[in-house]
């Protein structure tokens, strides 16, 4: 099942994400930082209080979405 994302994209490119469809419900997300690069646009979200990060592909402009933080080691 692709993933569902409500959201506006701005005149300057940027992408206010207001929820995501998980598990059949829709859940409101709460925005952070955003980037681009050659894989797509990054948005760094927080979902039920878990950090996650979607991404809409450059080439493909589907969504996808992966918690965050999870490949990061702490010091």
């Amino acid at each position: 099942m692709p993933l569902e994302v409500d959201c506006l994209f701005t005149a300057d490119g940027r992408v206010r994400v207001r929820r995501i469809r998980l598990d059949g419900r829709w859940r409101p997300a709460q925005p952070g930082r955003q980037w681009q690069d050659s894989d797509g646009r990054h948005i760094l979200l927080l979902i039920d209080g878990r950090p996650y990060r979607l991404t809409l592909g450059r080439e493909t402009l589907e969504w996808s979405l992966r918690p965050s933080g999870q490949d990061r080691t702490a010091v």
